[in-house]
């Protein structure tokens, strides 16, 4: 990955500069890195991620609401990420709002580009997040998520799903694999 500025940022001067920019960023450590450009297969799977959240988060009727990618999940004073997509509970946010700071639900869809990104810096700065109860890192190739889950004490317990459903609870919902892979 390239470094795109050379001064550090917090997370507040970055999100500043990145309003001023055209394209996608995150930030890691203060340092600016630009997000890769997407093939066909990662934007659809991503869009059928968000629709199978939206429809458990319909279904379960429970307080929650679902984004694609673009919101900024803020893991500290330095570091910022954006997830394919993410629930979070409470009100819905203001249209105007750049980030979401209680997500409840991430989701990475694996690329080239971020494979070992996703499996590891996000891994472990999602869940210093204390809201973060579930990350899914899903295959675009094949059907396979790997799905790590906060359980009572700080464990994070990691599965890989390849048939069946997920459970997400908290909050309470369910998605199944053929919902997004339409296996």
């Amino acid at each position: 990955m390239t470094v795109l500025t050379e001064s550090r940022m917090t997370v507040d001067e970055f999100l500043a500069w990145a309003q001023q920019r055209p394209g996608r960023y995150e930030l890691f450590r203060g340092e600016v890195f630009p997000m890769s450009p997407e093939t066909t297969g990662h934007i659809k799977i991503k869009g059928a991620v968000y629709r199978a959240l939206y429809a458990a988060v319909r279904a379960s009727g429970c307080p929650c609401h679902v984004l694609s990618d673009g919101a900024t999940i803020r893991i500290d004073s330095t570091t910022a990420y954006e997830p394919d997509a993410l629930v979070y509970r409470g009100p819905e946010r203001a249209f105007s709002d750049i980030e979401v700071p209680e997500p409840v639900i991430l989701i990475e869809v694996l690329s080239p580009s971020t494979r070992h990104v996703d499996a590891s810096l996000k891994l472990t700065g999602y869940f210093r997040l204390p809201s973060v109860a579930h990350y899914l890192i899903v295959d675009p190739a094949e059907p396979m998520i790997v799905h790590h889950s906060r359980k009572p004490g700080e464990d994070i317990v990691t599965r890989v799903v390849t048939e069946g459903a997920i459970r997400l609870d908290p909050p309470g919902l369910q998605i199944a694999l053929a919902d997004i892979y339409g296996t």
